[in-house]
């Protein structure tokens, strides 16, 4: 059956390129209709307290997208201007001004000291803004685009809903011309790596065709994150290069056991899906793993890479045999020599030092596994903005003015008895670092009917059988202090309703951090579980992938050492993606020179001779993945402001190289001193 297909795809190449090309249409629509989700914490688990609390505020209050409206130093009539035409915004649901309750004639030190501490500064008053519809949906970003149409210098905005649109204006000014950069650095290196001046170009149209397809049947999933879109097309333009190579190896070696090169090219399309399928599985156990995250943006991106390596393969065994044969002679007529080094004298070196080798091997692990273990992570996700952004600029506004690092939103029963949610209110406001509690009960006064009360104020804090109160607190978002204080509050909360929920921005980056503690550890482990276990069965050993995953660990160890050393933070996502990613991405260099190594066992070599064999023959292949993974990151981290993803392609990045120096360097000299060891530990080793 896959010898009929290789056939039919060499002899009807131009038929397979016309219909490759075809289906860019489709996709292209695909890719245009797949919604981004640019709001990370949604991917939270659904049974989270917070995330619980989130929806029971965002379907009784529509309290869950709210923007802080800032105005300073302008007079009541121009305020209230504002007010009524950011209420007529399509998509606003309600806008919370004070002087709609009270009126504007009466002077703010005759209002009820609640409202002066929540809603005034020295120099200016603040207006909540509530949405129809969560804060990442197109319907608030629209809205708050035509509230900034009617706001003036002195307006400032901020919360959530403003830095998700701050953060889908940056992804969408950026990612074209870092994808495209990335384009042109790789290349740029495959015109350096490679040995002719055509197939690089072959090689990128191939790639970019499978980044087409994988972007347009994203479309089955809904929706993905802006993190996925971010870095999906570097990540597999990196990780399937190297299967177009492979492809173009196999075809030349080929060419010279056929008269013709149609039955060369079935051939090698048969010889190399074989070796990529079994090459491109540990890659795709690497992305597998992140499916099994609590926090379900792992599953957005291991479903999107799992299906763009499947696809990389599929474009590398269809569309790009088909264009190798119609561009044949173009490949070989212009060529030039590779800039590529000899790397003969180095493996003679590192062979010969190769005790060192292993010394350095063993004692760079404890270190590493430490320093690694001990990096700082950041889970707000504002810090990863510019400092010049909307959003950020309001923050720090809301922050000096108004004292308001963050806030926290309890919702309860709202039949709590009028004596004990004063004595709710005390006990609140006594906590360290909550600088005001405004709820119904103490905005209203006690004694006062409901029936007494405008509908508007009593909807916004009391609905439905549940009431809403709103704590500000100075400790800044995703710290020890404001995770002690959010602790207290559920504790404090839940003496008065067992029910109660405690949400907001502050709440739901708790329980963030808590969640990828345990992913870190989870996908960690079963990619490395995945790959020992793919790796021992292609190998048919034990000791094989115990070395092999041995040395990526190290590889990844050392990578993530880097921020700990330089005393640099890591977005909460790095350490999740890097484990799973570079230990699939780049256990391949390692497969490509053990497998060689193997071979020329085989073919009767000492082992001396087929290390050394192995590791010339595989250094120009991993190098030249190296480079391209390197180039493809390098994109992203020359042009991107957007520093949650700036840092995982530095780090990608990083990592790649470092796989490239432990492959290249320990893992020769590891296999040429255990390989007595591998063939009593494994099956048939030396026998073909």
């Amino acid at each position: 059956m896959l010898d009929l297909f290789a056939k039919q795809i060499a002899k009807h190449n131009k038929l397979v390129i016309v219909i490759s090309l075809l289906l860019l249409i489709p996709c292209i629509y695909g890719s245009i209709m797949t919604k981004i989700n640019y709001d990370v914490l949604s991917y939270l688990p659904n049974d989270k307290e917070s995330v619980i609390g989130e929806n029971i505020i965002e379907e009784e209050f529509k309290m869950a997208a709210t923007t802080f409206l800032m105005i300073d130093n302008m007079e009541q009539a121009d305020v209230k201007k504002i007010v009524r035409e950011t209420k007529n915004i399509k998509g606003v649901n309600d806008v919370i001004y004070v002087r709609d309750l009270v009126g504007i004639g009466i002077p703010k030190e005759f209002l009820p000291k609640e409202v002066l501490d929540n809603l005034y500064s020295d120099n200016g008053e603040l207006i909540l803004v509530k949405y129809e519809e969560k804060a990442a949906s197109n319907s608030t970003m629209e809205a708050i685009d035509q509230m900034n149409k009617i706001l003036n210098k002195q307006c400032f905005v901020s919360g959530l809903s403003v830095l998700l649109k701050d953060i889908k204006e940056l992804i969408l000014k950026e990612m074209p011309r870092y994808v495209a950069l990335a384009g042109i650095l790789s290349l740029v290196v495959l015109i350096f790596c490679l040995e002719s001046f055509v197939l690089p170009f072959i090689f990128m149209l191939t790639i970019g065709v499978g980044i087409v397809y994988n972007f347009g049947t994203n479309i089955f999933l809904g929706k993905i994150s802006y993190i996925t879109q971010a870095i999906a097309a570097i990540l597999q333009l990196a990780v399937t290069m190297d299967y177009a190579i492979f492809v173009v190896h196999r075809y030349d070696e080929e060419k010279n056991n056929y008269d013709n090169k149609i039955d060369a090219m079935a051939k090698a399309i048969t010889s190399a899906f074989l070796s990529l399928a079994g090459s491109s599985l540990t890659t795709v156990a690497g992305f597998a793993a992140l499916c099994f995250m609590g926090f379900t943006i792992g599953m957005d991106l291991g479903i999107v890479m799992m299906k763009g390596v499947v696809l990389g393969v599929f474009t590398c065994v269809t569309f790009l045999p088909a264009l190798i044969l119609i561009f044949d002679e173009s490949i070989h007529k212009y060529t030039h020599k590779t800039l590529i080094p000899d790397v003969e004298k180095l493996t003679d070196f590192i062979l010969k030092h190769k005790n060192i080798a292993i010394l350095i091997f063993l004692i760079s692990f404890i270190p590493s596994y430490y320093f690694q273990s001990n990096i700082g992570i950041y889970y707000d996700i504002s810090s990863s903005l510019p400092k010049t952004i909307e959003s950020n600029i309001g923050k720090e506004k809301l922050k000096n003015d108004f004292k308001m690092s963050t806030s926290h939103i309890i919702v309860m029963r709202d039949d709590i008895k009028e004596y004990e949610m004063r004595d709710m209110t005390n006990k609140l406001e006594k906590i360290d670092g909550i600088k005001s509690v405004l709820s119904y009960s103490n905005l209203v006064g006690p004694g006062i009917p409901d029936s007494f009360v405008p509908k508007q104020l009593k909807d916004s804090l009391k609905k439905n059988n549940m009431q809403m109160i709103m704590l500000n607190s100075t400790y800044e978002l995703a710290t020890d202090e404001a995770n002690k204080q959010i602790d207290e509050v559920i504790s404090i909360a839940k003496e008065y309703d067992k029910n109660a929920k405690v949400t907001g921005e502050a709440a739901l980056t708790k329980d963030l951090s808590e969640t990828v503690s345990k992913d870190i550890q989870i996908t960690n482990l079963l990619s490395i579980i995945a790959i020992f276990v793919i790796v021992a069965i292609v190998f048919k050993s034990l000791l094989v992938p115990l070395i092999l995953v041995s040395c990526i660990e190290l590889a990844i160890f050392i990578n993530m050492s880097v921020p700990y050393i330089f005393g640099n933070s890591v977005a909460f996502i790095t350490p999740i993606v890097i484990g799973a990613i570079q230990l699939g991405a780049t256990v391949d260099y390692s497969i490509l020179l053990t497998t060689r190594f193997q071979e020329e066992l085989r073919n009767g070599n000492d082992k001396k001779t087929a290390i050394h064999i192995a590791t010339i023959s595989s250094a120009r292949s991993i190098i030249t993945s190296v480079l391209v993974f390197l180039s493809a990151n390098l994109g992203v981290i020359m042009l991107s402001s957007l520093d949650i993803i700036k840092g995982i392609c530095i780090t990608l990045a990083r990592g790649s190289v470092i796989s490239g120096i432990v492959i290249l360097f320990i893992l020769p000299p590891i296999l040429y001193v255990c390989e007595s060891w591998i063939d009593k530990l494994s099956i048939k080793w030396r026998v073909n």
